[in-house]
């Protein structure tokens, strides 16, 4: 029995196409995506996820809701669908250590920078890529982590460099991080978590 996997997404969920695109071309063996949440009802990733044939959920937070009573409906859904990992692909919702507890090394992050820079509270989306313009540097890319209690604080998976080109705006380089890094990393290090995920449940006790 494969890994079922929910992908949790806020936006336009390009990197949950990556993996749906994955999936189609049998890059994704061990893991089957059973279903995308969103906290967001506008979120596109649900029409993605729709027009892909899969299970979507709603899970609001409503203004000034205590996050742990948001996390307990966001958990039931998860267990309802037995779902055995997790992907955050643009979820914009930090979990707590509590949890996150309940899926030790089983969620995964992908961060559009090369961890440990341009990472952590407050970035993300243009903002890490607009802070490495004002830095300077001259190479960025994409990690894909554990999800540990503290953000983008987990075990890196996997990175992939991308570099820096003279002129490029936020907008530029995100795109460049997503198509050269991002869609890449992502569905490889879902299939190897995935795989190792499978593997352990058929281990004899």
């Amino acid at each position: 029995m494969r890994t079922r996997i929910a992908v949790l997404v806020s936006g336009g969920g390009t990197n949950l196409q990556a993996l749906i695109d994955a999936a189609a071309r049998g890059e994704l063996p061990h893991g089957e995506l059973a279903l995308v949440v969103s906290n967001n009802a506008e979120a596109f990733a649900l029409e993605r996820a729709k027009r892909a044939g899969i299970e979507t959920a709603l899970c609001l937070r409503a203004k000034g809701e205590p996050r742990r009573d948001f996390e307990a409906r966001l958990l039931e859904i998860l267990r309802e669908k037995r779902i055995d990992m997790l992907i955050l692909a643009g979820f914009m919702a930090i979990l707590s250590a509590d949890f996150v507890a309940n899926f030790p090394e089983r969620i995964i992050n992908v961060h559009p920078s090369l961890i440990p820079s341009f990472c952590g509270e407050g970035f993300y989306g243009l903002r890490v890529h607009q802070a490495a313009l004002d830095y300077g540097v001259k190479v960025t890319g994409a990690t894909v982590h554990y999800v540990n209690e503290i953000p983008d604080g987990g075990r890196i998976i996997a990175q992939k460099a991308v570099e820096i080109l003279p002129g490029d705006t936020p907008e530029v380089l995100q795109r460049r991080v997503m198509e050269q890094a991002e869609w890449i990393l992502l569905p490889k290090a879902a299939e190897e978590v995935a795989r190792e995920l499978d593997f352990a449940r058929q281990k004899p006790v």
